[in-house]
Parts: structure tokens; sequence; C-alpha cells
């Protein structure tokens, strides 16, 4: 399954929209899902108790089923959905394997009819389900070649298929693992050894133990090159007899069909922790130079406006010393020599001009009689 829910959630909710309606409405839905599957959804005004629900799902194993559709054992799983809503039309809608009569009028007016629209929403991994188990429970003698049990490769999506092969002490399931970037190999890689380690301990030893090898093992030799060739190696289970028998097998298989969705989504996850991980040590980082950096300009533009305030107040008072200086000398000899035109001379050219600001400037007139 692509998912870890048992039901479709846009099933379900067409079913329930159709349960709930307070008036009859017309209805004529084709739903298509992950796998190659498609829903045909029908309700009429004229039978408004009635929706006829049609289920087209591609077969693990085209070897295995007969041709003509479904196995007694899929339609007997199918029935116990619920014996009383569900009825199985034959045979079935042109295009599909599966066409069921729900009778919503049976349904109870509490909280099991949501307990009950969930479980026929299910009816496709109800279908897969039986398929697999069937699988394990009747695979011959037959299949046997050279004292080895030939390996029965299932497809669910058509670029992941994994096989089972049936030996006298137990069952091995064998998944082939394809990822499309190398980062994720890394991960998927990691957590198949960590698997392993996980799996040796005493306290899951009741639970099927799992390999890992990055060359196909030897129970699938003989298969096609295109379906050996991958780039994250071989994961296989051994699953003994206490695995497949009573309410283990549904279990059993439900975890078998979900094992690609399950790392997939295990590698997502973690490769998203990572990257979240990275970018918040890249924040951090970045806060703490820019800590640095703001600390360092402050020290340096205090450090530079003292310098700059020291260097200006020494060359003031030094001009001041120095002009101070030349206007005593002045004032000593102006009684002594009189110079026409003298005092108007010192008034421009021998006295300190103050600046209001660094921006503002005193325009100086020029006169032309004073050469």
């Amino acid at each position: 399954m692509a998912s870890f829910e048992r039901a479709s959630p846009a099933l379900k909710e067409i079913l329930l929209r159709i349960y709930n309606a307070e008036k009859p409405i017309e209805v004529d839905y084709h739903l298509y899902e992950f796998g190659s599957v498609e829903y045909h959804i029908k309700s009429s005004v004229s039978e408004p108790q009635v929706t006829y629900l049609s289920i087209s799902t591609p077969f693990l194993s085209q070897g295995v089923f007969l041709s003509y559709g479904l196995s007694p054992f899929t339609l007997k799983m199918v029935r116990q959905i619920s014996t009383d809503v569900l009825h199985i039309v034959e045979p079935a809608n042109d295009g599909y394997q599966l066409t069921l009569r729900l009778d919503f009028s049976k349904l109870p007016h509490n909280k099991e009819s949501l307990k009950i629209i969930t479980e026929v929403s299910s009816v496709q991994a109800v279908i897969l389900s039986s398929q697999l188990k069937e699988m394990l429970q009747n695979v011959n003698s037959w299949d046997s070649s050279q004292g080895m049990y030939k390996p029965i490769k299932l497809i669910y999506h058509p670029k992941e298929p994994f096989y089972v092969i049936r030996q006298p002490q137990k069952i091995v399931a064998v998944f082939p693992m394809r990822f499309k970037d190398n980062s994720d190999v890394i991960i998927a890689t990691s957590f198949f050894q960590e698997l392993m380690d996980v799996v040796s301990l005493k306290k899951w030893a009741k639970v099927p133990p799992c390999n890992w090898s990055p060359i196909p093992p030897l129970e699938l030799r003989g298969e096609s090159f295109e379906d050996l060739s991958t780039d994250g190696g071989f994961v296989s289970f051994d699953i003994s007899s206490h695995h497949v028998e009573g309410k283990r097998l549904d279990k059993t298989v439900w975890s078998l069909l979900n094992f690609y969705a399950y790392v997939k989504h295990h590698v997502k996850c973690t490769r998203g922790f990572i990257q979240r991980r990275m970018r918040r040590r890249l924040d951090n980082l970045v806060k703490v130079l820019e800590k640095s950096r703001v600390e360092d300009g402050q020290i340096k533009k205090v450090q530079g406006w003292r310098k700059m305030r020291k260097m200006v107040g020494s060359k003031s008072k030094m001009i001041k010393r120095r002009w101070g200086d030349l206007g005593k000398k002045i004032k000593r000899i102006r009684f002594r020599i009189k110079i026409h035109g003298f005092a108007r001379f010192r008034r421009r050219w021998l006295t300190v001009p103050s600046f209001s600001s660094s921006t503002a400037y005193t325009k100086l007139q020029t006169n032309g009689n004073n050469n």
C-alpha cells in the first residue's frame, strides 16, 4: 500500500456524504488512486438507500490467480467486512474485478455506522491482503526446482516489486531497494544496518529476523537483471510458521505490503530532520557572526570618534596658541609703528575664522580696491 491507512480517505468521504445526505442525491464518481486503483461509485435518486461500488485493482502476481477474476478466498474475505450491508454483484461491471451493492438502510444509526463505512472503504486493502495470504498458505511443491522453491514476484507498483519464497521451515520475503538520491541511499543503508542490530537482540527474538546485503540473495538466482539492479541492496525477512498463524497472519501480511512505504517515510523524515538541524545550526552561526561584527563595528566607531576628537582638539589648541602669540606681537608693535590701512588688513587676514558646523561655509567677499 502507498499509505499506512487501510481505508481510502477519498472513498470514505464520498460514502459518508451519500449516507449523511438529507435528500437523495445523484452520484456517479470515478476515483483513481495510487497503484492503478480505480473506484466507480454510483447512486441514483430512484434508489437512494443503495449505492454501487466497483473496484479495479491489479493483481499482485499474474501467475498465481485465476484468469477470470478474484479467487473464492478473496471473495470470502470481502464478504466478511459486513454481511448485512455489503453484497457482491455477479458478474462485476465491465472493466472491474469486483462490484459491491451497499445497502445503507441496514446501517445502525450510531457510531457503528462510521466503523462499517470505514471497513467498506478498505476493500482494496482487503483484496491485496487476501491475495498475499493465499500465496503464503497455498504455495504447492510443484513450484520447486532442484530442491529450492521458485520465488513469486509480487508487483504492487511497477518500480517496487518484491519476492516471496516458500521454504520447508520458513517463508523468505526479499525486497530490492531503489532510491533516487545518493543521500537517501546513505540514510536507508544506515537504517537497515541498525534494524539488523535491533532485531538480533533478545528483546525482539519473536519478530522475523532481518538481513540486508548489497548483493542479491541466492534465492533470487535466475531472476532478470533489471529486477536485481539496485542501489540500496536487498532486505529480506525470515518468516516462520508462528508469524502466519491466526491473527498474526493479517499483521504480517500488512507489514510486508507496507514495507516500501515505511522505508520511504523513514528516509523522508530523517532527511527532513537533518536538514532542519543543519538550517538551525547555520542560523546560530550566522547570529554569532552578526553579533561579533556589530560589536566590532561599535568598538571601532567609538575608538575612531575618540581619536578624531583628540586630534581635532590638539590641532585647535596649537592654532590658537600660534595665533595668540602673533596677536600679542602685533599689539606690542602697533603703538610704535603706524601703518595706514593695517587695522583693516588685521581684521580681515589676521583673525581666526569661526566655523559653526562641518557643512556651513563663510563666503569671502573680495574687494578690488585693496590689491
